[in-house]
């Protein structure tokens, strides 16, 4: 599971890659030849697995949860029991797990254990040269600078690609992704790319998708404070939320928060975007990290990245991240209970 966020109302921006050789190509029948390995088969993972499958591609996938590995079965994938026998079969690979340091663990092996060949449990020594890994997390750019230098000791290249767009997005093939490669590994990866997100926008070399996702999440943590406020406001004022969010969507004031968030999850209450508090409150503590990493100041983000930290006292981690606005009027965004 990653964190996705999901943003409809977007133009896609697609990546544009000309002069470089691709191995991967459909046969007069259409059919992939890439063989597609899945890690990580949840809400997200699981999505993508079964959007490339429908597309033809041969997937095969791994997750430690059974019930992961049968759902993502009755979906078209193969299953697999370990990841020794994942990356014997496979061209690609997608990595959709929950946390930067998961992604370290896999590919690199428990802190301490140096020696490749004592290790069989990591991608690095399991993986073939030639092998493309793909990692859809939100993670930080140290971490996929870090996996992608030592993946390219065994001819292993890397691509961070975190996605938006949420379970739905995953399973309709309709996801965002920000992307950091270098253009020729790119071109490699990208029918496998294209057949599982809408749109592609090819940000920079490796680091670079998760400083924009980053930058990304913190914004959409920002915009449901505020759309939160400016309804409320309005609400207190006369307007109705529905009547204030058509005239803010046609006005500069508009956002993902209030095209997609407040109409889909708030106004009704539904609070069901498959996007969880937790996730959010680690991709702000992301944004944090990077700031102070930088030596920013920068207050707005600041204030924001605290607000949510001290929403917790009221908020559980399973809870929905549109639930967030309910700290700011109770009354009008709260269940109704």
């Amino acid at each position: 599971m990653n964190s996705g966020l999901l943003l409809e109302h977007r133009s896609a921006v697609h990546t544009r890659v000309t002069g470089c050789y691709s191995p991967f190509h459909h046969d007069r029948n259409h059919t992939m030849t890439t063989t597609v390995g899945v890690i990580g088969l949840g809400n997200m993972g699981g999505g993508m697995a079964a959007t490339l499958a429908r597309h033809d591609f041969p997937v095969f996938g791994f997750d430690l949860s059974q019930a992961a590995r049968d759902k993502a079965a009755a979906a078209g994938v193969t299953p697999v029991s370990s990841l020794a026998e994942l990356l014997d079969t496979i061209d690609i690979v997608i990595l959709s797990l929950p946390k930067a340091e998961h992604v370290e663990q896999l590919c690199l092996g428990k802190e301490g254990t140096q020696e490749e060949n004592q290790d069989t449990t990591r991608l690095l020594t399991l993986g073939k040269p030639g092998l493309i890994v793909i990692d859809t997390t939100t993670s930080t750019p140290e971490t996929s600078r870090k996996v992608a230098a030592a993946l390219a000791t065994r001819g292993i290249d890397f691509i961070d690609a975190p996605v938006s767009g949420g379970p739905k997005g995953a399973a309709s093939g309709s996801m965002s992704m920000v992307i950091g490669a270098e253009e020729e590994v790119l071109a490699r990866a990208m029918p496998v790319l294209e057949a599982m997100s809408g749109s592609r926008v090819h940000v920079g070399g490796c680091g670079a998708g998760n400083v924009a996702k980053i930058a990304n999440n913190m914004l959409a943590a920002c915009h449901l404070i505020s759309t939160a406020e400016a309804v409320s406001m309005a609400a207190r004022a006369g307007v109705s939320p529905e009547k204030l969010l058509e005239g803010v969507n046609a006005g500069s004031g508009r956002s993902g928060a209030s095209q997609v968030m407040f109409p889909s999850w708030v106004i009704n209450k539904a609070y069901d975007s498959g996007f969880t508090m937790g996730l959010m409150r680690k991709d702000v503590g992301l944004a944090s990290d990077l700031t102070a990493a930088l030596g920013l100041a920068l207050p707005l983000s600041s204030t924001v990245a605290k607000l949510w930290d001290e929403s917790s006292a009221t908020l559980d981690d399973s809870e929905d991240f549109c639930a967030i606005v309910q700290r700011t009027d109770p009354t009008l965004f709260g269940h109704g209970e």
